[in-house]
């Protein structure tokens, strides 16, 4: 069942007094954007930001929130969020400056009912709100309608967040308590300044370092490892995902030159970097929470690569490799690979190692040959092969 989701961003930072929460910088964008994608992943349907003041920074989030197709709105009071809220679904309600796991944004938001996400007392769960003598919230909570606009209706100039939060838990929410480890190792914790938003990112994006998503052949067993060691740095250092995206396209045609001038190997390991790169940008978007492109874009820099391998073989077999290779390619960019393992799965990245070593022993012709049988053969573990 979908729900809306609450953000809110009116507390100001420790930094300095006008400064927000929700503006400091976290994982490539402002800490506010980050929550709404993580709501957005968990299955809001919209996004509904609480502020005293529409600040430009919290504005610029707002349209980047909404060039990326996600439904957000600004509430400044409360008869704007009476007419904004949903009447027919819950809302999962995100504390201002919270930095909380997706595992636990995804838990929140598969349960009816009002709920509350809470850690015990200690002194690692000191920075979050106290709601009784044992626990403290930990930064989020689903609400039911009726105790949502039961609350509006009384709430006055208070503390929207916390006055549902207390609310909640008179009524007997149902709670979730995390662990001290998630407290200890940055998963759940509240961020005031930005060095602290600085650490807590490292954490997230070193924990979220290693999930990725499939992809076949040497893409898979080294772009992709090197790709997960690269984006983070990169990510700390507010790299934008689309400027290392252009830049392997670039690359991938730069390198095109050097396999015109005959100078192949040259050309291959440029293409090779250029595939690296693309994987870098991938994950880049993955670890800002954004979907990693499936159109046009995300073929450029294999593409390339494609047409440097038709360039430097230069008759019909590498045409044909080059073309067989595409297919693949888009199978494999589109998941559409069936039961076939990653190994199983001819790349271009793949390819392009296969002939470099057919090029270094002396025997371009049959790194052609080579690539070509395994192309077939991955075609046909595509087709044939039935999961276990």
């Amino acid at each position: 069942m979908s729900f809306a989701a609450i953000l809110s961003a009116s507390r100001p930072t420790a930094d300095s007094p006008a400064g927000l929460r929700a503006s400091l910088h976290f994982a490539g964008q402002t800490l506010i954007e980050y929550q709404a994608r993580q709501a957005v992943q968990a299955g809001a349907d919209r996004i509904l930001i609480l502020v005293s003041v529409i600040t430009p920074a919290v504005s610029q989030a707002v349209d980047r929130l909404s060039a990326d197709g996600i439904a957000v709105a600004l509430v400044r009071d409360m008869v704007s969020m009476v007419r904004d809220a949903p009447r027919d679904s819950d809302v999962l309600l995100v504390a201002d400056g919270a930095v909380v796991a997706q595992a636990h944004f995804a838990n929140i938001g598969g349960i009816d009912g009002n709920a509350l996400l809470v850690a015990d007392d200690s002194r690692a769960s000191a920075p979050l709100e106290r709601i009784d003598a044992g626990q403290r919230w930990a930064g989020l909570a689903r609400v039911s309608p009726d105790l949502l606009f039961g609350t509006l209706d009384m709430i006055g100039d208070w503390d929207l967040a916390l006055t549902l939060v207390r609310a909640a838990v008179q009524g007997g929410a149902r709670r979730i308590t995390v662990s001290q480890d998630d407290l200890l190792e940055g998963r759940v914790a509240l961020v005031e300044t930005q060095q602290q938003a600085d650490l807590v990112a490292q954490a997230v994006t070193a924990a979220g370092a290693s999930a990725a998503r499939a992809r076949g052949g040497i893409e898979h067993y080294l772009l992709a490892r090197l790709a997960r060691r690269i984006s983070p740095p990169l990510l700390r250092t507010q790299v934008p995902a689309a400027q290392v995206r252009i830049a392997a396209m670039a690359l991938g045609a730069i390198a095109l030159v050097p396999i015109e001038l005959l100078w192949t190997s040259t050309g291959f390991c440029l293409l090779l970097l250029a595939l690296l790169l693309a994987e870098t940008a991938d994950r880049l978007d993955e670890l800002s929470l954004r979907t990693p492109p499936t159109g046009w874009t995300a073929f450029v820099a294999p593409g390339f690569a494609l047409v440097g391998i038709a360039l430097a073989g230069g008759d019909a077999i590498a045409t044909y490799l080059a073309l067989l290779l595409a297919v693949i390619l888009l199978a494999d960019r589109w998941r559409r690979t069936g039961a076939a393992r990653a190994w199983m799965i001819m790349t271009p990245g793949t390819a392009l190692i296969l002939l470099l070593l057919g090029g270094l022993l002396g025997a371009s012709a049959t790194g052609y040959d080579v690539a070509m049988v395994a192309a077939i053969a991955s075609v046909g573990a595509i087709l044939l092969r039935r999961p276990d």
